[in-house]
């Protein structure tokens, strides 16, 4: 990302001279992100609503079967309707660069808090597991499978976990692009079946979400960071490095990362294993003391969309919240 301006909002970056001024018919603010498949930008409905609008890759929006999964994914994209989801509310499929709009999540992603804040207690890394299946399991009943879930993918709110560019992925995943060294997924994250260019199921997802887990509990993917050869070549040939993770999170982040898709368990599975972890108890709940203290705050300070105009984003953060003791 550019450097960011003074007074902008922690997470979004003052729009450049390239940018444009409006997609689809929503005007640009900022930029949020950018990644292997485009720029994310915050952008605004004519009625003032904020939303998250990615502005696919020329390379992806020149290739006509990228176009063609990248429609068919938006259809099953709006069908999922997941309380820890980013709803889609607009697209562009058939434009000059493609699009997609999401609700605006102000929050800092799982990637981005424990750059910033280090590994999470055990009960926030469980109720995070709870949310982020349960977001899976509707993700799975459209017929889609995530392909990238990773701590980038996940935004954290208040009231819990919100999993986005869910299935947009297969778009991407067309042998003209992938064959000019455009790899989908990332190394430390990925299932061996994925790694190895297999068919991919719900069960990868779920090994994705085991290692995303181990990376938000111990500070560092279970794989380990790296060249993405060797990450790729420890996923399918080697045991997962669980030495900076509780030991009570051991048993449940190992049945995940079972090598064998069908040792792997349901999301059903591990929502009960949480409920039925002491810690949790049998009605997983996103209440006070969830997230540690500063953690909170800075969800605290993102909570507010800005308000301003392009370039100069005159915008101040509300005040945080009191810090809660950590939990």
């Amino acid at each position: 990302m550019f450097a960011q301006p003074p007074g902008v909002q922690p997470g979004l970056t003052a729009l450049s001279a390239e940018d444009p001024h409006e997609i689809g018919g929503y005007r640009l603010h900022a930029r949020l992100g950018s990644g292997g498949m485009g720029v994310v930008y915050l952008a605004y409905t004519p009625g003032g609503r904020p939303i998250a609008l990615k502005a696919v890759r020329r390379e992806f929006a020149a290739d006509p079967e990228f176009r063609e999964r990248f429609a068919q994914e938006v259809a099953s994209a709006r069908r999922i309707h997941g309380l820890f989801t980013a709803q889609v509310v607009d697209s562009g499929e058939d434009e000059q660069t493609p699009w997609l709009a999401t609700a605006y999540v102000p929050g800092p992603s799982l990637h981005q808090v424990v750059q910033r804040h280090g590994p999470l207690p055990v009960r926030t890394v469980l109720l995070l597991v709870a949310g982020i299946a349960e977001a899976l399991q509707e993700i799975h009943r459209v017929g889609v499978v995530h392909r990238d879930l990773k701590p980038a993918n996940v935004l954290i709110a208040g009231d819990g976990p919100r999993v986005i560019d869910f299935g947009i992925a297969r778009a991407a995943d067309a042998a003209a692009l992938t064959g000019a060294g455009l790899r989908i997924g990332t190394a430390a994250f990925m299932a061996p079946e994925q790694a190895l260019g297999r068919p991919v199921t719900s069960a990868t997802d779920v090994f994705a979400l085991g290692a995303l887990a181990g990376f938000v509990a111990g500070g560092v993917p279970p794989f380990g960071n790296g060249p993405e050869s060797g990450a790729l070549y420890r996923v399918v040939h080697e045991h997962p490095d669980l030495g900076r993770i509780p030991r009570e999170l051991h048993e449940l982040l190992s049945w995940c990362l079972a090598k064998p898709p069908e040792d792997r368990p349901t999301t059903a599975d591990l929502i009960a294993a949480v409920r039925a972890h002491p810690l949790v108890g049998p009605r997983p709940q996103f209440t006070e003391g969830w997230l540690p203290g500063p953690v909170l705050q800075e969800v605290g300070v993102r909570r507010q969309a800005p308000a301003g105009s392009r370039g100069t984003m005159p915008y101040a953060p509300t005040p945080s919240p009191p810090a809660l003791p950590p939990a």
